[in-house]
């Protein structure tokens, strides 16, 4: 019996950790299927996104190269570009799919150094290895559901400082910033460097180069022209421009089409323009190179960004008014505004309290964009300006001072859609950000970045330019105005 017994006690001990191995296999298995489900429910598309997203994200050269050698072979001699692109974002954040199949997926994501979203647009072979055969990622407008909560003005002013500091700090961030309300300047601060070389800071008086900012000023001119009676928006190119070479664009294309980018005029930068870069000197100049291109597309069928249409109207300018068009907009333009710091010079003229450019086109230091730059600015873009100047002119352009009330209200209208979440008005964006209704334009190259927001509604001004690759100036204006009080 007592054999008998401790047999018993002994099987009773055994089916004791039998079943608690049983029920510990059973919680491990609880726990394993949820995972194995997921991981079999993920499609060869999301799982190559999701790959290449934490190769981009390391900013690691060698994992990069690695997982595009094996599944996305035709991007390999572009990693330096995305190595670059890693440093100006920090990476991304997936915030949600949207779409998602075997062969495509879609996904919404985050800027991890900005407020910017984004969208990722990945489709791969249908075979193993599941090559990656497209990958696309569009900035886009932020989404309404991920709004950013806005303070008031003295919090909004206090988080753009410690903002800036810290993407100066990561020497992500080197310029000008200007915050204005209702006629009161709320804050103004210049960063970084101007000259790296002989450390010569970045001061409120430091002149930036502006790129497409200067289509401001020419949408403003074409205005005052036809405002006097001299120009009839819905002409053609050819009434201004009688011995323009392509004949169907001096009789299709209308100054209208021009100011809102619907002419399908193409653009000026490429190989052409690299290969005679120092030669245009003149508007005229890239007429001779450029005017015999016929349109892209049916004038006015669809919006089209196109810098030749703005370097037209600055040729029409010349024609209407006879004066150069750079005499023209200091003339009628910066004088009124005053505007004293601001002008299209040559590049080989000294320009006192010039800043440098300096770019990253792939890994590796800061260096001077010189080898980039034209010979001066044109119609289109790239002079020279600084942010009291710009906040001079937004102040002017709404004292009706450059234009009369009828024509202003004409110039800053939103006219076409442009597929981004805003509006092209003439020469200027219109667009409402989660309430905050702007009008403005930015400006961007190799080596420079500008933003100008003029927001009537809440009376607020801001101008941010830099002497960094975009987006460091519109991070800056993106991220105060999303957060601005709305009155």
């Amino acid at each position: 019996m007592e054999g008998s017994g401790r047999l018993i006690a002994e099987r009773i001990q055994v089916n004791k950790i039998t079943m608690r191995r049983a029920l510990l296999c059973l919680a491990l298995l609880q726990i394993a299927l949820p995972v194995l489900a997921q991981t079999q429910s993920v499609s060869p598309a999301e799982r190559q996104a999701k790959s290449w997203l934490d190769a981009f994200n390391s900013g690691d050269h060698s994992k990069l190269l690695e997982f595009l050698k094996q599944n996305r072979p035709s991007a390999v001699e572009h990693i330096d570009d995305e190595i670059a692109f890693r440093e100006r974002t920090g990476g991304f954040t997936l915030i949600k799919p949207e779409e998602s199949t075997p062969g495509h997926f879609v996904a919404l994501l985050k800027e991890k150094d900005s407020d910017q979203f984004a969208r990722i647009d990945v489709e791969v072979a249908a075979e193993p290895p599941y090559q990656i055969t497209k990958l696309e990622l569009r900035a886009i407008p932020r989404p309404t559901e991920f709004a950013i909560p806005r303070v008031s003005e003295k919090e909004a002013v206090a988080q753009l400082r410690q903002r800036l500091e810290q993407e100066t700090a990561a020497d992500r961030f080197s310029g000008s910033v200007l915050v204005a309300q209702n006629g009161t300047i709320v804050f103004e601060h210049a960063y970084g460097m101007a000259d790296r070389e002989k450390k010569i800071p970045n001061e409120l008086g430091t002149k930036f180069r502006i790129g497409s900012m200067n289509k401001m000023f020419t949408a403003v001119s074409i205005l005052q022209l036809a405002e006097a009676g001299k120009i009839r928006l819905d002409d053609p190119v050819g009434k201004y421009l009688p011995d323009y070479p392509n004949k169907e664009i001096a009789s299709k294309v209308t100054i209208h089409d021009l100011l809102t980018h619907t002419g399908g005029t193409g653009d000026i930068f490429g190989p052409e323009f690299e290969q005679h870069r120092l030669e245009l000197r003149t508007l005229q100049d890239y007429v001779n190179l450029y005017g015999q291109r016929g349109p892209e597309f049916d004038p006015g069928s669809r919006f089209a960004y196109s810098n030749y249409g703005f370097l037209l109207l600055g040729v029409i300018v010349e024609k209407v008014s006879g004066q150069s068009y750079y005499d023209y907009v200091r003339e009628h333009i910066f004088k009124p505004a005053g505007m004293t710091s601001t002008d299209s010079l040559p590049e080989n003229e000294a320009v006192a309290n010039r800043s440098i450019g300096y770019m990253k086109p792939g890994p590796g230091p800061w260096r001077s964009n010189v080898d980039t730059l034209p010979y001066r600015g044109t119609s289109a873009g790239g002079g020279c300006s600084t942010v009291e100047d710009l906040y001079r002119f937004a102040m002017a352009l709404q004292a009706d001072k450059l234009l009369d009330a009828k024509h202003t209200e004409l110039l800053i209208t939103g006219k076409v859609e442009t597929g981004r979440g805003d509006k092209y008005a003439y020469g200027f964006f219109e667009r409402d950000d989660n309430g905050l209704k702007c009008f403005g334009h930015g400006g961007g190259a190799p080596g420079m970045n500008g933003d100008l927001k003029i927001c009537p509604e809440s009376g607020y001004v801001i101008a941010v330019l830099a002497n960094l690759d975009p987006p460091a100036a519109q991070n800056a204006s993106e991220f105060v105005g999303a957060r601005l009080p709305l009155k």
